[in-house]
């Protein structure tokens, strides 16, 4: 038997693995529903996501799996995002025209010249960049740094850019993004191949939890799926994983032994987990590794539309939140007719001011600064959903890598153990991403058995695409 930690994405891609490969499996979820951070609430006939998750992918079997999951409720969305710089809203990848409009001509010049500065000095020796701040001045100046960086990855990560690791730059980042699309419209460089550049984005028509749900429905088929399961004990004994003790919120434990398994917790709680218990330098590199957390507050409000974007960034501090985006953009089915919701991002971590605010405080400040920003008028609100997300992403504080490290060496060493997906194996996962890391760490353990790997198989199945990015 194969026993799978964790019920996002990786975890169920797994799971669907083994299921496919008719190998007897159980899912643990510690939530109450399937899909992590890509699952989709629904709230008095408003369904909205943790977040705006669009997908996208260049791998070709990956995209066959939700194609086939999803068949004709997938939607292909035009993408049209912005940016509130300095009470302007600024396209987003920048048009030049639109850049010289929003930022004002003298700082388009200032970019400019920011821009022309490093590219004469990259010729020159300099210290290696460390920290996401250096990586970003050496290569796009520190104007463009000052505009949008700082402030934007400060929010989002609460940690200073200087001790925000250049490794994470190198992975999908909305910074990272920023800093091509404006090089694309200043210095006109090729945004060819990059997801973050594209026009438009697939998405289910009832929310991207859509995908976790079908996945569960196709394993469920075959192998059971345990929500509201908490991981209690991961016992071990000669480099393997014996057994797993769980906790559901109702029964008594229970213990489960098994061949395999599969861990898309978060790295940090599985080594807390293990009995007996890891080595104190692991359990020391583990209690150097931080995650952070999410808060979304939805404002439902009693009008057909608010805006005509995918997403709106807005990284200055004095906004508290740092994204928002308007789920029936994406598909008409995320809210009931005549009316519709926007979803305001808070970043923060467990314990610090902004987790610790009351459910009302958070309703009433987001409120006010959309209404103060021109989205509605406070009269037109109707209801509103606050929801808390722990550990929603790994940070990449510098020198991580050396205490994730320590860790992974030390549970290398069980033979019988897989980490996969964002918080597993703390790494920032896309979507597609998160899908084949799971199904990665399941062919893995197949092939190691002997079991034939199944992989999806492309079609010609197209999207759905309405007019006027307004979908069904």
């Amino acid at each position: 038997m194969i026993i799978v930690l964790g019920a996002g994405l990786a975890g169920l891609a797994a799971a669907h693995s083994f299921t496919r490969a008719g190998r007897q499996t159980v899912v643990v979820e510690k939530g109450a529903t399937v899909g992590g951070l890509s699952r989709t609430i629904l709230h008095n006939g408003y369904r909205f996501d943790l977040g705006g998750h669009r997908f996208l992918t260049h791998d070709e079997s990956i995209e066959a799996l939700v194609r086939d999951l999803l068949g004709a409720d997938l939607l292909q969305v035009p993408r049209k995002s912005q940016i509130y710089l300095r009470g302007r809203y600024v396209d987003y990848p920048l048009r030049p025209v639109n850049a010289i409009a929003g930022l004002g001509a003298s700082m388009a010049l200032k970019i400019l010249s920011d821009l022309g500065r490093e590219k004469i000095r990259g010729g020159w020796s300099r210290r290696p960049p460390v920290s996401l701040a250096d990586w970003v001045n050496a290569r796009f100046g520190r104007t463009l740094f000052e505009l949008y960086f700082r402030e934007y990855t400060e929010k989002v990560w609460g940690l200073p850019c200087d001790r925000v690791s250049m490794e994470w730059i190198a992975r999908r980042i909305d910074g990272l993004s920023l800093m091509k699309a404006l090089a694309h419209a200043l210095c006109k460089l090729s945004g060819r191949n990059l997801h973050t550049l594209t026009d438009g984005f697939l998405y289910p028509r009832l929310g991207i939890g859509q995908i976790a749900d079908r996945l569960c429905e196709r394993i469920a088929e075959k192998n059971p799926v345990w929500t509201g399961t908490e991981v209690a004990k991961l016992c071990h004994g000669d480099d393997r994983i014996d057994a797993v003790l769980l906790q559901s919120h109702e029964g008594a434990p229970r213990e489960l032994a098994a061949d395999h398994f599969v861990s898309s917790l978060p790295v940090t709680t599985l080594i807390d987990r293990l009995h007996p218990r890891a080595p104190a330098p692991v359990r020391a590199a583990a209690a150097r590794l931080a995650y952070r957390s999410l808060i979304t507050v939805t404002v439902m409000v009693g009008r057909e539309r608010i805006t005509d974007v995918s997403w709106m960034y807005l990284p200055e501090k004095k906004i508290p939140f740092g994204r928002i985006h308007e789920p029936t953009n994406w598909s008409r089915a995320m809210a009931p007719a005549g009316s519709t919701h926007l979803v305001a991002e808070y970043f923060c971590t467990r314990g610090d001011p902004v987790w610790g605010s009351s459910d009302e405080e958070l309703v009433e400040g987001t409120v006010g600064q959309l209404s103060q920003l021109g989205f509605f008028a406070r009269r037109e609100v109707t209801d509103a959903h606050v929801l808390r997300v722990a550990s929603a992403y790994p940070v990449f504080e510098v020198g991580y890598a050396d205490h994730l490290k320590v860790i992974t060496d030390y549970l290398n060493r069980f033979e019988n153990l897989q980490l996969v997906g964002r918080t597993g194996a703390f790494g920032y996962l896309n979507m597609d991403h998160a899908l084949a890391s799971g199904i990665r760490g399941a062919e893995r353990i197949l092939r190691r058995t002997g079991t034939p790997v199944l992989r999806p198989v492309p079609s010609s199945t197209r999207a759905v695409t309405l007019p006027e990015g307004r979908h069904a």
